[in-house]
């Protein structure tokens, strides 16, 4: 009986502990659930900030030009001097981030930044265009250290699936960033003008909270590349891929110039007459194209996985779209209706070729060696923000038909570019 009752008693501890196992990794695995849940909320928040930059000023710069008594082309400045400088310095913060580590970098651009919004909203209170442009740029060189960074901070986070749907939504984030920016932008206006450029230091340090508390950087194993060597890859992966790589690039370049180009021309001219259409109705046209090319970029994230016959597909199919819809707009810009139905058909082109351009330049390279190339890539793609607004800007001096043949004959150009030299494997690694 003694023995029954102690086999009992050591059953019945065993369960306990059992119980006690099991109640306890589940607390760990639910723990470690909402840590990474936090951590993926940091990491999307980086790239929320950079979108905001550029997309929330875009709506109040008929009033900037009001109210500083400058002309279009000079208001377009405050858009590409911000992206000239982040143009510029992304390489340098990738390598710099390869050095010394990503949270060395993103931390102080991303204080960069914020003072920076601060500055330039007291340039905007005190009517000071040149100090505005100053503090642009100098925003944009806080702006180089922000989602090129991220990207390469998540692959040295997370492996395999949880790289994959950490990598998804940081582009989720980016995309609802680019739709709700010119509302966002309206709404702050209707407070007073200028508040949109002092809200960009509250942003910021929002996403500095949450990656100083969140984001714990892994210790590096491997030393980093010397400049010599770094530069070297480059060259290496150029002579290797160049033909493709350098029509690949410039379409990426070219939609960025196209899709920002024709958000500046249409925040002019809805408030113009016979329109008047100011604030946050303005807003919300603005994201209309916006919300096209973020769905559309989506659904073809999902759709082409590494499917290289796809991905060719997808491309071809989104630049004729984007050439057809322009050169449409030559005679079909007098019903507003059909000229943002157009406008928003060409966003969704480039919402196609967008993710597939992506998809294969960081496929061929190792991951170790991704940093460079990517932010090259990104580098290019805001020479197209930055030199968008500007140029739309001297053509619609000229006259609005100047513009749309210009962007028509582009688009066309980077068709056939595309479809005779970027022709993926069959299986994109």
């Amino acid at each position: 009986m003694a023995t029954a009752a102690s086999k009992n008693r050591t059953a019945a501890g065993s369960a306990g502990s059992i119980s006690r196992e099991r109640q306890n990794s589940g607390q760990k695995t639910s723990s470690g659930r909402k840590s990474k849940t936090w951590e993926y909320i940091a990491l999307a928040s980086v790239p929320v900030v950079l979108v905001l930059g550029n997309s929330m000023i875009v709506p109040i710069l008929p009033t900037l030009q009001r109210e500083l008594g400058i002309s279009s082309l000079q208001s377009s400045l405050v858009i590409t001097l911000f992206s000239l400088t982040a143009a510029f310095f992304i390489p340098i913060a990738g390598f710099l981030s390869d050095r010394f580590g990503r949270k060395s970098v993103m931390i102080p651009a991303l204080v960069i930044y914020g003072g920076a919004g601060i500055l330039s909203g007291f340039a905007a209170v005190w009517h000071s265009y040149w100090l505005l442009l100053v503090s642009r740029a100098i925003q944009g060189i806080g702006a180089a250290g922000t989602t090129p960074i991220v990207m390469a901070l998540t692959g040295d986070l997370y492996k395999d699936a949880e790289e994959s749907q950490a990598l998804g939504l940081i582009e989720a984030a980016n995309g609802s960033g680019k739709v709700v920016s010119p509302i966002i932008g309206s709404l702050f206006a209707l407070i007073v003008w200028y508040a949109v450029f002092f809200s960009f230091s509250a942003f910021c340090l929002l996403a500095l909270i949450a990656i100083l508390v969140w984001i714990k950087e892994p210790k590096r194993e491997a030393e980093p590349m010397k400049l010599k060597e770094y530069t070297s890859k480059i060259g290496q992966i150029f002579r290797q891929h160049g033909r493709w790589l350098y029509a690949s690039f410039w379409a990426g370049t070219a939609a960025l110039f196209v899709l920002f180009g024709v958000l500046f021309y249409l925040s002019n001219t809805l408030e113009e007459a016979p329109y008047k259409i100011e604030g946050v109705r303005k807003g919300f046209i603005l994201a209309i194209p916006l919300f096209g090319m973020v769905t559309a970029a989506y659904v073809t994230g999902h759709i082409i996985k590494k499917n290289g016959v796809l991905i060719r597909w997808m491309m071809n199919i989104g630049l004729v779209l984007m050439t057809v819809s322009l050169a449409l707009t030559i005679w079909l810009n007098q019903n507003i209706y059909v000229f943002i139905g157009l406008l928003t058909t060409s966003s969704i082109g480039t919402g196609m070729l967008l993710p597939c351009l992506t998809t294969m330049i960081t496929g061929i390279v190792e991951k170790t060696e991704r940093g460079m190339l990517t932010s090259l890539y990104s580098s290019l793609r805001f020479f197209g923000v930055a030199l968008g607004p500007p140029l739309f800007g001297w053509m619609m001096g000229i006259s609005d038909r100047t513009v749309f043949i210009s962007v028509s004959i582009l688009a066309a150009v980077t068709l056939v570019l595309v479809f005779l030299f970027v022709k993926p494997a069959k299986q994109v690694k």
